[in-house]
């Protein structure tokens, strides 16, 4: 679903990231962790047509990202929300399908805010809403655009920890019944090895693949996995490799 080919990014005579190859497929959920300004969000706004490579190539379904956004089958979650104020939980959630002219389907945004725990807040506003609350707005915006691929952007980075784990396994469970394309970019191992069915790490200077790992973790995942020892080794095992690129 997702290719990249010796994709480089450069700012005038800086060097974001460098010669990274990797492709996603169908359905596949990727997060990606590295330290700050090892370039996951110039990668991920490049694979959204946020960003043009300075050189390689990136394609979503054979297309360029561009034509894919343009055509709403890529949908973005930003850690900051970006919930239109004056509209309603319910409103913010159909607005992208309205903007991408699909039919705005208010029963199936409706169910999505139920399934993700905010039954009864269709009509409040974002003033109204918890941090956790508006996150699950705007995951909900996403899914509801009908978009094949989801890019989200360290969605969780201001949340809590208890309410990190409880959107985690709400995303998963999303995920395995919707089954998405989902690239997911994260500072947190934990997160990204209880989310991934793969987990890639970047180092920086510039930014480049390090590693990528295989999570194999028993379905579904839920609040429990996270005290498993196949859990804990894999978090392990991805922080080893963290530490080591610095050496």
């Amino acid at each position: 679903m997702i290719d990249l080919e010796s994709v480089g990014i450069a700012f005038d005579e800086f060097t974001a990231v460098a010669d990274v190859d990797f492709g996603v497929d169908d359905g596949e959920f990727v997060t990606v962790v590295g330290p700050s300004g090892c370039g996951k969000t110039t990668l991920l706004r490049a694979i959204g047509g946020l960003q043009e490579p300075t050189t390689g190539r990136v394609t979503i379904d054979g297309r360029s990202p561009s034509v894919a956004q343009e055509a709403g089958d890529v949908g973005f979650v930003f850690q900051q929300h970006t919930l239109l104020p004056w509209k309603s939980a319910l409103e913010n959630v159909v607005f992208l399908r309205k903007m991408a002219d699909k039919p705005p389907a208010r029963e199936g945004a409706r169910a999505l805010l139920e399934t993700m725990g905010l039954d009864g807040f269709e009509d409040a506003r974002p003033a109204a809403l918890s941090g956790g609350m508006k996150q699950r707005v705007a995951i909900a915006r996403a899914i509801h655009l009908g978009a094949d691929v989801l890019l989200m952007d360290e969605p969780f980075g201001e949340l809590d920890e208890i309410t990190r784990d409880e959107l985690g396994v709400e995303i998963r469970s999303l995920w395995r019944r919707e089954r998405k394309t989902i690239v997911f970019v994260t500072h947190s191992v934990p997160e990204a090895v209880f989310l991934g069915d793969r987990c890639v790490v970047m180092r920086d200077q510039p930014g480049r693949i390090e590693a990528t790992f295989d999570i194999d973790l028993p379905e579904p995942r839920d609040t429990e996995s996270l005290g498993s020892g196949a859990f804990q080794e894999q978090v392990a095992a991805v922080r080893r490799t963290l530490h080591e690129s610095y050496d």
